[in-house]
């Protein structure tokens, strides 16, 4: 059995007259290089340098240990670790000072350094798991992990400890990656229970689905808008669209009142019909503008209740439905979206369920007017803006999303007017 202070580094050797007390000042000294220097053995490298004790009987006792003039009391002595190896190898072929410092101080050296070497290897086995694994991703997936950023994010966001504090941190992560491979591609949506096959809760809480929302670089206030960032439903009772001034059909409402109908109620929606035929509803992707516009109205303290409808991100196709419904009731419908790759998708999936929606203030001209300057790269497809020919090009040009927040004002105005306007010439 391996010695556990010294890896068998005594075997065969006589180590009583190297532990005798009065040489324990030697080794707790070159213990102490040991642990700072990472260095179990200590058989090369540079001298060590010790003080001298006072006491005749440890000098006399590490004479033969320490060449050169005779020790002094106090005196700052340099130890070769050559000659002192060489000088233990008459009491023991395979002995080292490291190892004869560890038996008198009966503990492992260097154990932060082993334990930094021991990290360090098993990071660097996460780090080739993820780098073979993530090439075998779907291709929207691959863009949201980010092939060559995913460990350097991982590791700072403390990722990578808390992966290797657990059981099997490699088959953690395969599962995780796993759940991140069946992630939906933009504009689509899945039920989050569905995600692990035969275990419809794995993801409701603990280290998988963290995992799995760190990975894709997925944050948001909620874990629920988290998951819904990647187009993950987690039930029918939360989430859902954000309404201010349309209804459904025999509910009554407050004025102005903005509430949420939750899948389960979108999956029967029947609309109230507008009291003018042909009334806009104006549908967003961020709650942001939902928001100022009430703000705006109780501010102009107009009578007008503004009609906004939110998706609040990614919209599920049963929500794409819902605002398709408009339509049938009698609403005329404008649809907009976040100018990037997941908005583009979002007005793909809206204008499909409800194609007698028009894109507001979603051209290339309307891009223009917000468009700041980046460093970003937005990865577009030519066929990714069907209602305008020329949009994708020009963000592709400048590379750099623009936000709906962005362009506020002027969705503000459009709002207000109850017309979606556009800076298309």
């Amino acid at each position: 059995m391996s010695c556990p202070l010294c890896d068998d580094a005594c075997a065969d050797a006589d180590l009583a007259p190297l532990l005798i007390p009065q040489l324990t000042w030697l080794w707790l000294a070159l213990a102490a290089v040991a642990d700072r220097r990472g260095d179990e053995t200590l058989t090369a490298g540079p001298a060590v340098t010790v003080t001298v004790p006072a006491s005749p009987a440890e000098r006399a006792a590490a004479a033969g240990l320490i060449g050169g003039r005779p020790l002094e009391p106090g005196q700052r002595r340099r130890v070769r670790l050559e000659e002192l190896t060489a000088a233990l190898a008459t009491r023991g072929p395979s002995l080292t000072p490291g190892a004869i410092a560890a038996h008198a101080t009966t503990r492992r050296l260097a154990a932060k350094a082993r334990s930094r070497a021991k990290h360090t290897a098993a990071s660097d086995r996460l780090r080739a798991q993820l780098d073979s694994a993530v090439t075998g991703l779907p291709h929207h997936v691959r863009e949201r992990v980010g092939t060559d950023t995913v460990f350097s994010r991982l590791h700072s966001a403390g990722w990578i400890t808390r992966l290797l504090n657990t059981p099997d941190p490699a088959a953690l992560l395969a599962q995780a990656l796993q759940v991140a491979g069946s992630l939906p591609p933009p504009g689509r949506r899945i039920d989050r229970r569905t995600l692990v096959p035969g275990n419809p809760h794995a993801l409701d809480s603990g280290a998988l689905p963290a995992l799995v929302l760190a990975l894709t670089g997925s944050s948001a206030s909620t874990v629920r808008s988290s998951w819904a960032r990647l187009g993950v439903d987690c039930d029918d009772l939360l989430g859902g669209l954000i309404i201010t001034g349309i209804t459904p059909r025999g509910w009554r409402i407050p004025p102005g009142a903005t509430f949420t109908l939750p899948p389960r109620e979108l999956a029967k929606i029947a609309w109230e019909r507008p009291e003018i035929p042909g009334t806009w509803v104006f549908v967003t992707e961020n709650p942001s503008v939902l928001a100022a516009a009430s703000t705006h109205a109780l501010a102009q303290d107009t009578a007008t209740t503004p009609r906004v409808i939110c998706t609040a991100g990614t919209p599920s196709q049963l929500e794409c439905e819902a605002v398709g419904a408009l339509s049938d009731a009698g609403w005329h419908i404008a649809v907009r979206a976040d100018f990037d790759q997941a908005g583009l998708a979002h007005m793909r999936a809206l204008l499909a369920a409800a194609p007698a929606a028009v894109a507001w203030r979603m051209s290339a001209a309307d891009y223009l007017t917000a468009v700041p300057g980046g460093t970003e790269t937005l990865h577009l497809q030519a066929s990714d803006a069907p209602w305008d020919a020329s949009l994708v090009s020009v963000m592709r040009e400048h590379s750099v999303p623009v936000y709906e927040e962005d362009l506020l004002p002027a969705l503000l105005a459009d709002i207000t007017v109850g017309t979606p306007g556009s800076s298309q010439p």
